[in-house]
């Protein structure tokens, strides 16, 4: 999970379970007004992975409707999708993918479907990034409600990358930029933590991210800069105002990795981090 509200709401890891199309005559009726995805899948692929292609190369978000039977559950939620289609067609793509299918094979094991309760919604951003799940029930704001801000999708897609994630929140008017910046940069620059370690920058003056400042609980007229420090699958280990270091960086890392974060030790499934955690321990 990640912090806050809205991003709370999407660490959908290993939700897992199967799925089966509601191509039902409602659903089709409601499918042939809306601004969906061609049911024509690339050769070897299957509709899911082709639409997932064809949302990102239109820069748009792509919901995915999941489902295994056609149950009165699956063609009551498919309805409650439909309807937030419509709403979103301008911003978004979607596809409604059978698990069943032996063509979708390839999309079910990107998901790790294969014990997902269902029906299932996930929102994709263009990026890959995974901003919304909503197993079994969902309602059509929630539907509507899962775009994200521009860094928490960059955010988002690393973590769910299994990267460590630092939010740098500064601009020209914050006090301690360089200073802020130091322990992180030194941090990522060793050896022992680059290949799994990412920087995002977040202007706290930016109107368009406002939502994601409110998740992690920072003030957008913050005068001094702030670094948080996030850790797969999107637990927040630490928060600091103004400079950081690189051993101290490290010592949390360490402590998130020791059990303070989840059974065994872990943040999530592989841990805080891949790699990273083991080599802070050695």
């Amino acid at each position: 999970m990640l912090v806050g509200g809205s991003l709370l709401a999407v660490a959908l890891t290993g939700c897992g379970s199967s799925t089966a199309n509601t191509e039902s005559a409602q659903a089709g009726q409601s499918k042939s007004r809306l601004t969906g995805l061609s049911d024509g899948p690339a050769e070897g692929s299957g509709k899911g992975m082709a639409a997932i292609k064809q949302a990102a190369d239109a820069g748009k978000y792509l919901f995915m409707f999941f489902s295994k039977t056609d149950d009165d559950q699956t063609l009551a939620m498919r309805k409650v999708f439909d309807k937030a289609m419509e709403k979103v067609a301008d911003r978004a793509q979607w596809v409604a993918v059978s698990t069943n299918e032996s063509s979708e094979r390839a999309i079910v094991a990107k998901f790790d479907l294969g014990r997902a309760p269902m029906p299932l919604v996930l929102a994709m951003a263009p990026n890959g990034a995974i901003t919304g799940g909503f197993p079994t029930k969902f309602e059509e704001q929630q539907l509507v409600d899962a775009f994200a801000t521009p860094t928490t999708e960059k955010v988002m897609k690393q973590l769910q990358d299994n990267k460590l994630v630092f939010v740098c929140v500064q601009n020209g008017k914050t006090k301690s930029n360089e200073a802020a910046m130091q322990g992180v940069r030194d941090f990522k620059a060793d050896a022992r933590f680059a290949g799994a370690t990412e920087i995002v920058m977040l202007d706290p003056a930016d109107p368009a991210e406002s939502s994601f400042l409110a998740d992690m609980k920072i003030d957008p007229k913050t005068e001094e800069a702030m670094t948080v420090f996030l850790a797969p699958p999107g637990s927040a280990i630490a928060e600091y105002k103004g400079a950081t270091d690189k051993a101290e960086l490290a010592a949390t890392l360490q402590k998130a990795s020791s059990g303070s974060c989840g059974p065994g030790g872990s943040c999530g499934p592989g841990g805080c981090s891949p790699n990273a955690t083991q080599k802070a321990n050695d």
